[in-house]
């Protein structure tokens, strides 16, 4: 007799519907899986068998055959368990297979028939919405992650039993209708910014990053303070909207990171990966592509320390996230894409010793050495960066006062402000911030005084400011002027814009 079930296969961050079909024949026992599963799945038939004999029901006799459709995408992990289960039980008649088809399933089994959470609950449970079908049957730990999606019913069981009485229609006080309620109380741990003595520029330059979605790297000799800048960053960063929370958490979620019971992700991501990473587990990738460290901060912040220590080859790849804001990641089985929005802030000594230029230090790296140091960081990297900002040593006075300056609160509160004009502005547009308004759009959406106009004509006169460069520094006054509540993009605004840039072209980096 043949049965279907509904489950879902996860590519990339998305998920696509699968049919589970099922059919037994007379013949010597045997049981086998088709359409393109992967080892963890092909050892799901002992999982399976076991599960439904230790929870009390009969293991269907016979030549048992599971075709995963379509057949000619790949199907990997353990979620399939449950649904290959229930289709086995509806071949037999142990339960309806009517009522079976209503239900997108997906879950592990343990041998004893409980139910084990599994990855990517979340874009299966969107692709079910997706697929007009009204009800998704998961493991319990899953319950929350699934309930995320609005107009979906989720039924959340924490054995196969119960999965089996949901199907029969006994499961009511398992259902739980969807709906994305999310909690912003919840602050990042990272510090305050009145824990910094001094620095003010590398704190305003870390208020207009915050503001505007803008990329920025710190140069600086050692001990100055610039992982202790960078860190409390998300202090100052507007709590995530539901639609970035869902996008977060969906890709922590098929990243296999949200623990063994998922949880929403309601603060913004703040990554950190040492300099020794390697390409892929920068961008993603492997035989069966993951999400990489870029995609993990999505809609947060990738914090490369000690960035000239980085393989060049290793930074280059960023060039195309930080433009398009997206990675694709081509394979022999397929290519996917990968999210990729997210803030780069990077912190770098001017030398391999770090205290070239600082007064009283005794720098013995010449010139050549300093030259191959910051030679893995290429112009068109560099130019994709907003804002460049040199940090010096504090003074013993500024380290010894009371009085730290400004709390993270006040700032955010300023950030916040100005990131609601931006979501005005915006409002009609597939983009949030000042950072990624495309090329096309740059000369619409921030307009340009007379006279700010003409200090932007000469900088591009000089040759200081290329195409790209040129664009993001409106991108960057459009951010100030917010913060200052301006309307349009006045002299000052670009000036204060101009400066990072400057910070460029004077520091070693850029050399």
């Amino acid at each position: 007799m043949l049965a279907l079930a509904l489950s879902a296969a996860v590519a990339g961050v998305d998920a696509h519907l699968v049919r589970v079909e099922t059919d037994s024949a007379a013949g010597l026992p045997a049981f086998g899986i088709v359409g393109l599963p992967d080892r963890a799945l092909n050892e799901s038939r002992d999982r399976v068998r076991a599960a439904i004999v230790n929870s009390g029901f009969a293991f269907p006799p016979g030549r048992l055959l599971v075709n995963l459709a379509p057949a000619d995408m790949r199907k990997a992990g353990v979620g399939f368990d449950l649904p290959i289960a229930l289709a086995l039980l509806a071949t037999d008649e142990q339960l309806d297979g009517a009522a079976l088809r209503e239900y997108v399933v997906c879950g592990e089994l343990a041998l004893d028939g409980s139910l084990r959470a599994v990855p990517g609950v979340l874009a299966m449970t969107l692709a079910a919405k997706r697929g007009g079908v009204a009800r998704i049957l998961v493991p319990e730990a899953n319950r929350d992650e699934a309930a995320l999606v609005e107009g979906i019913d989720v039924f959340a069981v924490p054995t196969l039993a119960e999965a089996i009485a949901v199907v029969l229609g006994r499961g009511a006080q398992f259902r739980r209708r969807g709906a994305t309620v999310l909690a912003h109380g919840e602050r990042p741990t990272c510090g305050d910014y009145v824990d910094v003595r001094g620095q003010l520029l590398a704190k305003r330059a870390l208020e207009i990053a915050a503001a505007g979605g803008h990329n920025l790297v710190l140069v600086g000799p050692p001990g100055c303070g610039k992982t202790m800048l960078a860190r409390r960053l998300p202090s100052i960063l507007p709590a995530m909207t539901t639609g970035e929370a869902l996008d977060v958490t969906s890709v922590y979620s098929i990243a296999g990171l949200l623990g063994a019971r998922p949880r929403v992700v309601t603060t913004r991501p703040f990554r950190s990966p040492h300099h020794t990473a390697s390409r892929v587990s920068l961008v993603g990738g492997g035989s069966q592509p993951r999400p990489g460290e870029i995609s993990l901060a999505q809609h947060g912040v990738l914090y490369l320390d000690e960035l000239a220590e980085f393989p060049r080859s290793t930074l280059e790849v960023l060039r195309q996230p930080l433009e398009e804001g997206t990675v694709t990641i081509a394979r022999a089985a397929g290519t996917l894409t990968f999210p990729a929005r997210f803030m780069l802030v990077a912190s770098m000594n001017p030398c391999p010793c770090g205290f070239r230029g600082v007064r009283g230090s005794d720098c013995r790296c010449d010139d050549a050495l300093v030259q191959r140091y910051l030679g893995k960081l290429s112009g068109p990297l560099l130019d994709r960066i907003d804002l460049h900002v040199s940090v010096s040593r504090v003074s013993f006075g500024e380290l010894t006062e009371h009085d730290g300056g400004e709390t993270s609160a006040a700032i955010r509160a300023r950030v916040e402000r100005a990131r609601a004009l931006q979501t005005a502005r915006l409002a009609d547009r597939p983009y949030a911030t000042n950072a990624a308004i495309p090329a096309a759009d740059v000369r619409a959406l921030c307009p340009l005084a007379a006279d700010a106009l003409a200090l932007l004509e000469g900088a591009v006169t000089r040759g200081t400011l290329s195409a790209r460069a040129f664009d993001r520094v409106t991108r960057a006054a459009r951010t100030i002027a917010d913060l200052a509540g301006a309307e349009r993009i006045a002299r000052m605004h670009v000036a204060e814009a101009l400066v990072y840039r400057a910070a460029a072209s004077r520091s070693p980096a850029a050399a």
